[in-house]
């Protein structure tokens, strides 16, 4: 059996436990699946894939260069989805110019307020990455707050799409994908994690975030896996929109 990316985080009595109490049984996919892609712009990957403690110098936010294989992942899925016609829904953040509405972001970090330092740059940081950007059948919703539900429209767009199951990618795995899968776990969507498309700035954090959403609140799967299941399926059994290239969003100073 293929050791999971958090074994080695785990001590002999944790997995014990683990086995003992039941926990991480195979939820499955659902029927009718949404793809969401959590906070993949350039806050939380940086312009370009390099070291980490290189790229925080200018994006503080920043994932480093694990950003990079996971937006990869990502993009197989993206445009799987596509050819399918399952929705694809992203969220990045928003923030009023002033900053004002950063709220409790500002407690817990002493860089809070500073812009990315990005000499010579037009590049906004809740910018989606170019490589994985919205196209026009594609939502796109803004939020302020770690998980894609609070405060947004995600569970009333999900409902209109007739999704019972959703797909999670993105970033970090120990903050907004976290705060997501919670909720969409609370709304009782069946929840499923692509390993290698979620990242994180802390190592073990990410490994152990993924340990314990595996135990009690969505399947971590590979990839590859998330591939299969979506060929699968059958296309068009969604009213997608077919309007314009969503907007992108303004920058955030976090």
């Amino acid at each position: 059996m293929t050791e999971a990316i958090w074994d080695k985080f785990l001590t002999e009595r944790d997995k014990a436990v683990f086995e003992a109490s039941g926990y991480g049984a195979r939820g499955g996919f659902g029927k009718k699946p949404a793809l969401l892609v959590i906070d993949v712009n350039y806050a939380f990957c940086g312009d370009k894939s390099e070291h980490i403690l290189e790229s925080i110098k200018r994006w503080r936010n920043s994932c480093g260069e694990e950003s990079w294989p996971a937006v990869a992942a990502i993009k197989s899925l993206v445009d799987k989805a596509h050819v399918k016609g399952i929705p694809v829904i992203y969220t990045t953040g928003v923030r009023r110019e002033d900053n004002w509405d950063a709220g409790s972001w500002g407690w817990k970090n002493s860089r809070g307020g500073e812009k990315p330092k990005v000499p010579v740059s037009n590049i906004d940081g809740n910018q989606i990455v170019a490589e994985i950007a919205p196209g026009p059948q594609d939502i796109v919703i803004l939020k302020q707050k770690p998980s894609g539900f609070f405060g947004t429209n995600m569970a009333s767009y999900l409902q209109l799409l007739g999704c019972d199951s959703v797909v999670v990618t993105g970033t970090t795995t120990s903050g907004c994908v976290r705060a997501t899968v919670l909720d969409a776990f609370s709304l009782n969507f069946r929840v499923a994690l692509a390993e290698e498309g979620c990242f994180d700035r802390s190592q073990a954090s990410h490994a152990i975030n993924l340990c314990d959403m595996n135990a009690k609140y969505a399947d971590v799967v590979k990839t590859a896996e998330v591939l299969t299941f979506f060929h699968g399926l059958e296309a068009g059994m969604y009213d997608l929109p077919k309007g314009a290239t969503p907007v992108e969003a303004k920058a955030v100073n976090y």
